[in-house]
């Protein structure tokens, strides 16, 4: 067995940006500050409370039945993983240390860390991780229809090791088994009752360097050092509190009154990262992204008669100006989407998808095509439009999106809510018209965006999946086609296939390719150290004097 780059996620994609940031994350021995100056790094010290933010209140604190940001981020200090990934994509040792692929690629075989430890001090084996994937993870996660369609079975021949057995290659899952897309739960608390009505979800019990000690909802979440952390040096801080801190200018006062140490993603308004930049007191970030990549997109609910014609779909993203969405609203902190995929992603970026260059006559003209004429009113359809409540700019990319569909005689009505009304509404009720959300499509697009292209990842309920009612057999196809491929030339190439596909069919509407940022006091050390940030673990975050 190994526990090296012979493990087979060079099936997934490697992104440009990854090498970018690859030499920032690695330990060195010499520093070179803003002057250019080299000093030598410091020696990490044990102790302290890291008090960060979090926004808005988390819907629950376990990341197997939800890919909310907010949870991942609160979920992924309790909770482990069988590896965790580097910024060069290949897997680290977690809760398994060594592990093997059959070369037909139909069987992963894990050995398991011995001496680990749940929070409740009962020991973890195979059958945790058996319970956790086949009865947890493969049929809630949102993504985990998709990840782990073709995961039959875990067997555990002893407690120290699980075999992961396929009915087909699945290098989409081997791409998916850290801490933010497959922890790994104790069947001891989940084995009897519903999983997603488990009080655990809200009082994890994991792992992890952390243990969960309180939520005080709407206010704060406390971790306390969990000194029966497998490893024994770890975690070096004493304690993590999570304030809830929903209004930007809010956390960016906390932040330079140093109430917080750290935040993000995007914790103050685009405008005022330029005065963080030159606060020589914070760090301002944008590794940490890698791994998730982010975008910004209009979902479209095909079953409103008027958004099922695609030429209403092609008039509204012709209709809006992405480049002057990324200057008003993102301040240059993104650019124009053409694909599902982003920039980061390298070469499976399909180079030339269909396009749909902004052209408001083209926009009317093809609303005029699709029956949707000027009415007296100069008025052509009336539509409502949602937004993710995560951050000032969803809401104003909105704004902007009502504006430039009103030039085109499309009238819009902005509604706003609450994470959790909005996540019902979309997700559960499928009662929208337009949605504006944010999405991560993940360094392996069949983890990050097959969900919603695919029409077996709708279930009502589940967020962050198919909710446009999209359904097409040829899409289907080639999706799943890309989730068992492990040639990588031919994966690519079924990637650039469904890209066309998508920018054809334009169930959602790609806006924006973006670039998250994150603040950091600089007496908080290492948050950047993995490619998931601060949705890391914080196992070696630490703070100095």
């Amino acid at each position: 067995m190994t526990s090296d780059s012979s493990f087979p996620l060079r099936f997934g994609p490697v992104s440009r940006r990854t090498f970018l940031g690859a030499s920032g994350a690695a330990a060195a021995t010499l520093l070179i500050g803003r002057s250019g100056q080299a000093f030598a790094a410091e020696t990490p010290q044990k102790g302290g409370t890291l008090t960060m933010a979090i926004w808005p209140d988390p819907t629950a604190l376990v990341c197997a039945f939800t890919t909310s940001d907010q949870v991942l981020l609160a979920s992924s200090k309790m909770t482990e993983g069988l590896v965790a990934y580097g910024y060069d994509f290949k897997p680290q040792p977690r809760l398994a240390t060594a592990w093997q692929l059959s070369p037909d690629g139909l069987t992963a075989t894990f050995t398991l860390r011995q001496g680990v430890k749940w929070h409740d001090g009962k020991d973890f084996t195979s059958a945790d991780v058996a319970f956790s994937f086949m009865q947890l993870l493969k049929p809630n996660h949102p993504r985990g229809r998709g990840t782990f369609a073709n995961l039959t079975a875990v067997d555990t021949p002893d407690d120290h090791t699980a075999i992961l057995r396929f009915s087909k290659p699945s290098p989409m899952a081997m791409n998916a088994l850290s801490a933010f897309e497959s922890p790994i739960l104790p069947k001891h608390v989940y084995e009897q009752g519903d999983p997603l009505r488990n009080p655990a979800n809200n009082a994890p019990i994991g792992t992890g360097p952390f243990k969960f000690v309180e939520w005080n909802r709407g206010s704060h979440i406390t971790l306390e050092r969990f000194d029966g952390y497998w490893a024994k040096e770890k975690p070096l801080l004493d304690r993590i509190v999570m304030r809830v801190i929903n209004d930007a200018s809010s956390r960016a006062a906390a932040l330079e009154t140093g109430e917080i140490l750290l935040a993000g993603p995007n914790p103050v308004p685009y405008s005022e990262l330029a005065r963080f930049r030159s606060n020589a007191k914070f760090d301002v970030e944008t590794r940490g992204e890698e791994l998730l990549q982010h975008a910004q997109a209009i979902q479209v609910n095909l079953r409103n008669p008027a958004l099922a014609k695609l030429e209403v779909r092609q008039a509204i993203l012709q209709a809006v100006n992405r480049e002057n969405l990324a200057r008003a609203v993102w301040y240059q902190s993104g650019k124009p989407a053409t694909s599902p995929i982003p920039y980061q992603a390298g070469d499976i970026r399909l180079a030339n998808p269909p396009a749909y260059p902004f052209d408001p006559k083209k926009s009317e003209a093809l609303l005029d095509a699709a029956g949707f004429p000027r009415g007296a009113d100069k008025t052509r359809l009336k539509l409502r439009l949602d937004w993710v409540p995560l951050g000032e700019a969803n809401l104003r990319a909105a704004e902007f999106i009502k504006q430039s569909l009103q030039r085109v005689g499309i009238e819009v009505s902005i509604r706003s809510s609450d994470l959790p009304t909005y996540l019902k509404a979309i997700y559960t009720d499928y009662d929208y018209d337009l949605n504006v959300f944010l999405y991560a499509p993940i360094f392996d697009p069949s983890m990050g965006l097959q969900r919603f292209y695919w029409s077996k990842a709708a279930k009502a309920g589940s967020p962050f999946v198919n909710a446009s009612g999209y359904a097409s057999p040829e899409m289907d196809k080639v999706l799943e086609a890309a989730g068992t491929e492990i040639d990588p030339d031919k994966r690519k190439a079924l990637f650039h296939e469904f890209q066309k596909l998508a920018m054809t069919d334009l169930p959602i509407l790609p806006l924006l390719d973006l670039d998250y940022t994150c603040i950091i006091n600089k007496r908080v050390h290492d948050v950047m150290a993995m490619p998931e940030g601060i949705r890391g673990s914080f196992a070696d975050v630490w703070l100095s004097a």
